[in-house]
């Protein structure tokens, strides 16, 4: 059962599938939910695009979510993609760096935007703070997990005198169950949504065209992880 004291939730939506399907599942509990994004300077920026897209269907084809759905917004970030020296903010290739963690890694990204979520939620009377990390299907990174979550919750709460609430949907479950999550959520008329419009490519590919949505041709050398992963918990969806 809902708790009554959680009515109102700011949702970390970057416009890719994880982000769609936090959405749509705080959509379904929330009386108001509001949207935040990170400008950092991503190659794949088009996300940004395509969030408002996203964000603009669910209205015309949920209208029942349409009602709940306040306020966008979205920080210039730019400090964070300065001083990132990784592959999401400069054009290198995709490797295992000799820490154990990708390249992909954005140190401090995860925990700087739920300490900028918080603030924007304290401000905006939002008690829940919403994000799509998750331990299954993830590349190893150290703010994706559950122990990180849980002690930023504390920081927080602890740090602004005022207790939230950070959800994680999809924290432990894979891709696969992800789509299913968003049928579970919003029929196939969510899941062609997030096919058609959402974004994870890490290059920005909005050209190949693929079942599961627009990004990296996957037989390639230059195929991004987020791709890799997409691609892959769809076949096992569509198998299951």
């Amino acid at each position: 059962m809902q708790n009554k004291l959680h009515t109102a939730a700011l949702v970390l939506f970057s416009g890719g599938q994880d982000s769609t399907t936090c959405l749509a599942q705080a959509l379904s509990k929330y009386d108001r939910v509001e949207t935040l994004a990170f400008d950092y300077g991503q190659r794949h920026r088009v996300e940004l695009d395509c969030r408002l897209t996203v964000l603009a269907e669910i209205k015309r084809q949920f209208p029942e979510w349409a009602s709940k759905l306040g306020d966008d917004h979205v920080f210039d970030m730019a400090l964070l993609g300065q001083i990132s020296d990784c592959s999401l903010t400069r054009d290198v290739a995709f490797e295992m760096e000799a820490s154990g963690l990708p390249n992909t890694f954005v140190p401090g990204r995860n925990l700087l935007f739920l300490t900028f979520a918080a603030a924007l939620a304290y401000r905006r009377g939002l008690q829940v703070i919403v994000t799509g990390v998750c331990e299954t299907d993830f590349s190893g990174y150290p703010d994706c997990r559950d122990d990180t979550m849980k002690a930023m919750q504390i920081a927080l709460s602890l740090g602004m005198d005022k207790r939230f609430l950070i959800e994680t949907p999809l924290m432990w479950i894979d891709k696969a169950q992800t789509w299913q999550l968003a049928e579970d959520l919003g029929g196939k008329a969510l899941v062609d949504l997030i096919v058609e419009h959402t974004h994870t490519c890490y290059l920005g590919d909005r050209v190949h065209r693929h079942d599961w949505g627009y990004g990296c041709e996957l037989d390639a050398k230059t195929a991004c992880p987020a791709c890799d992963l997409r691609g892959k918990g769809w076949d096992k969806y569509k198998a299951s």
